[in-house]
């Protein structure tokens, strides 16, 4: 095998590696994790409220 072959399914792996992720990301199962993760920004940290209070 030479090395043109090799960096050819080299990159239709990685390929197929990026589409699997972009589906998985995507898919309507992980909805409620990513908006759960997407409003931890916003929710008060209990550390910061107890300085505060200090």
């Amino acid at each position: 095998m030479d090395g043109a072959t090799f960096h050819s399914i080299y990159t239709v792996v990685l390929l197929v590696i990026f589409i699997g992720i972009v589906i998985w990301a995507w898919s309507g199962r992980r909805k409620r994790d990513f908006d759960e993760a997407s409003r931890l920004p916003l929710e008060d940290d209990q550390s910061s409220r107890t300085r505060e209070e200090d």
